[in-house]
């Protein structure tokens, strides 16, 4: 049962401080990634081992969002959100503190659990916006968030290379804190619209995948290239390290290539407003495939792997948006559980693509992670065009 609330204005001070939000928060997933040679030195484990962090941190993502955010729903936001952040302090310093390889692994997921910040502000600001800028703020907030994703690994490999992987960890806590901080003071509070009970609130979202096609498909989508993506990054550090010599600063200045896609999520979030969101997703998931055979032939090329990189995150980036653009159209009363049903979707997909590059890299090296992120976006693309009704519908 929903009932009708005032809304709080999106004011620009309220999208910036979001954007800021979305950016901080979302990078703790992320910082641990050019740092997984430096852990597996630590610990001494195997590279594959060191993975686990990076694959648990995003399958504690996926049930962070299951859970928690569908309350977004029946609890004021602000709130959820500041009770959030004092769990995310605590992960993030058991990160820096732990003493064995498997409570890293699990501080990982609790990291990952509590992140989940991002994926209550995007429905946040969906509900605050006017109708016809709906793309274009998201697209805002979507660029602060990948600029936060990918300049999270620039951060962490400096760090890492400089001060060691523990440093980045007790930085990211006191990140943190003062978001807290700016979020109890200038984000408004938003009225919750949902009356019934988290047992009715969670069975809602059965409902939403059975009766939703439109929020299957874009699920599908976005689950396959976010697999392509962490396919890629999580493996990049290693391909770096044996093909070139170099460790996690370098692997963290890809970073910096890769934040060229945070345009082009703004840009896309604007032309989600105006254009065919399936003809846009049909060149952004053919730019996902191409980027991984560029990959395929740039092994021993550095110029090679940043413009793979810059076009894969354009890609992967625009696509996202595009699904948001999608999903957040389908039903105002219930955009947070929307946003739960694609973002878990999205991120077991980014879990999958992170073990099945962990467990390729080991025989088949960088040849063997090419072949998935081919195999996943031709998948992703024969999905695409053989929904196209469903899809184009959605306009």
């Amino acid at each position: 049962m929903a009932v009708a609330t005032h809304k709080p204005h999106l004011s620009t001070t309220t999208l910036w401080i979001m954007t800021l939000t979305t950016g901080l928060v979302v990078a703790n997933l992320y910082y641990n990634q050019p740092l997984l040679g430096d852990m597996a030195q630590t610990f001494h484990v195997s590279n594959g081992t060191a993975g686990q962090v990076s694959m648990l941190t995003q399958i504690g993502y996926a049930v962070g969002m299951f859970f928690v955010v569908p309350m977004a729903d029946m609890v004021k936001r602000k709130r959820l959100m500041l009770i959030n952040f004092a769990f995310i302090v605590a992960a993030l310093l058991l990160t820096a503190l732990a003493p064995t390889i498997h409570i890293l692994i699990l501080s990982g997921f609790l990291l990952g659990c509590t992140s989940i910040i991002p994926q209550l502000l995007v429905p946040m600001a969906a509900h605050l916006a006017e109708p016809a800028e709906r793309g274009k703020k998201i697209g805002f907030i979507m660029s602060g968030l990948l600029i936060g994703i990918l300049l999270s690994r620039t951060l962490s490999g400096f760090v890492g290379a400089h001060l060691g992987w523990r440093a980045m960890f007790y930085i990211a806590a006191g990140m943190m804190v003062v978001m807290w901080l700016l979020v109890y003071l200038l984000l408004p509070e938003v009225e919750p619209d949902y009356k019934g009970n988290y047992g009715s609130l969670m069975r809602s979202l059965v409902d939403l995948v059975k009766n939703e096609p439109k929020l299957r498909l874009a699920s599908l989508r976005g689950a396959l290239c976010f697999a392509c993506f962490s396919a890629f990054w999580t493996t990049l550090v290693f391909v770096l390290k044996q093909n070139f010599n170099e460790g996690s600063d370098v692997a963290g200045a890809f970073g910096l290539a890769g934040a060229l896609g945070a345009v082009a999520a703004g840009l896309m979030g604007r032309l989600s407003d105006k254009m065919d969101a399936y003809k846009l997703s049909t060149i952004t998931l053919a730019m996902v495939l191409l980027s991984f055979i560029i990959f395929w032939f740039s092994a021993y090329s550095i110029a090679g792997l940043i413009a793979g990189v810059i076009l894969m995150d354009i890609g992967v980036q625009a696509t996202h948006i595009s699904n948001q653009a999608i999903i957040f159209s389908l039903n105002p009363a219930a955009r947070n559980r929307i946003n739960t049903v694609y973002m878990v979707s999205y991120f077991i997909g980014g879990a999958t693509g992170t073990f099945l590059a962990t467990r390729v890299w080991g025989a088949y090296n960088w040849a063997g992670i090419c072949a998935v992120g081919i195999i996943l976006s031709a998948i992703a693309i024969v999905v695409h065009l053989a929904t196209r009704k469903t899809m184009q519908r959605t306009v």
